[in-house]
């Protein structure tokens, strides 16, 4: 594992995302088979999380993936507060339990574990090694890896409007650029690993299916043009760079 880091980045980040994306699927598939959703894939990635957390101490890597104190204080990102308007929105709709309790501890789990994962593999492995080469296209790479999953959206079936789609995909584009922005003023990925982990586990406590896909459209629309857009201007042109 090692080696192969110390021999490309670029090559190792690559083998870990299709891993990761592979290893999901699988545990996904498992889980349901056992009547349990998540429960094999929750272990999976408590797994594969401690791997990587161990892996980055081991080498001494935790200040270059931002594993580590923001060298910017808190007051600076504004306390962070839009990202927790953005995590609350799953539950603008109501308040309740999409599954059983022991699917709700495991999908919790997983998706804890997935904000690390993911923010480190994403926002740390990827961005850092494509930052040596090109700062701009490191940004635009690591911010679109936060809506790819939505495109799915488009072509999957789940009933959305291109429009809603396409407004959800733009929204987690967003997201992404936010959090790289975070990560590269502040050169800490702890704040962007805590919202992405907090944003996923809601998902288990939004009771869906309370606002039609238009209302819901239009919510997106103002957190993008209020708190992202406000909030990434405010990145882009007050808040300090790292020293």
């Amino acid at each position: 594992m090692t080696k192969l880091y110390k021999k490309s980045e670029i090559t190792f980040t690559i083998v870990w995302i299709a891993a990761y994306v592979v290893l999901s699927s699988l545990a996904d598939n498992v889980s349901l088979e056992l009547g349990v959703a998540k429960s094999i894939t929750a272990v999976l990635h408590v797994v594969m999380a401690l791997i990587l957390f161990f892996w980055i101490g081991k080498n001494g890597l935790m200040k270059k993936y931002g594993l580590c104190r923001s060298s910017v204080p808190a007051k600076n990102f504004l306390y962070y507060i839009p990202l927790a308007v953005i995590a609350s929105a799953s539950l603008w709709t109501g308040i309740g339990l999409r599954f059983t309790i022991p699917e709700t501890i495991c999908f919790v789990v997983s998706m804890c574990c997935v904000g690390f994962i993911e923010e480190v593999i994403f926002r740390g492995f990827l961005f850092r090694a494509m930052e040596k080469d090109n700062l701009r296209t490191a940004i635009i790479v690591s911010s679109l890896t936060f809506g790819l999953g939505h495109i799915s959206n488009l072509f999957n079936g789940s009933g959305r409007t291109p429009a809603s789609s396409a407004v959800q995909i733009i929204f987690a584009v967003l997201v992404g650029l936010v959090l790289v922005t975070i990560f590269y003023r502040g050169g800490s990925l702890i704040p962007c690993i805590v919202f992405h982990s907090v944003n996923n586990a809601l998902g288990a406590f939004g009771a869906e299916g309370q606002l039609d896909q238009r209302t819901e459209m239009i919510i997106n629309l103002i957190l993008i043009v209020i708190v992202l857009g406000g909030y990434l201007l405010y990145l882009y042109r007050i808040a300090p760079r790292k020293e």
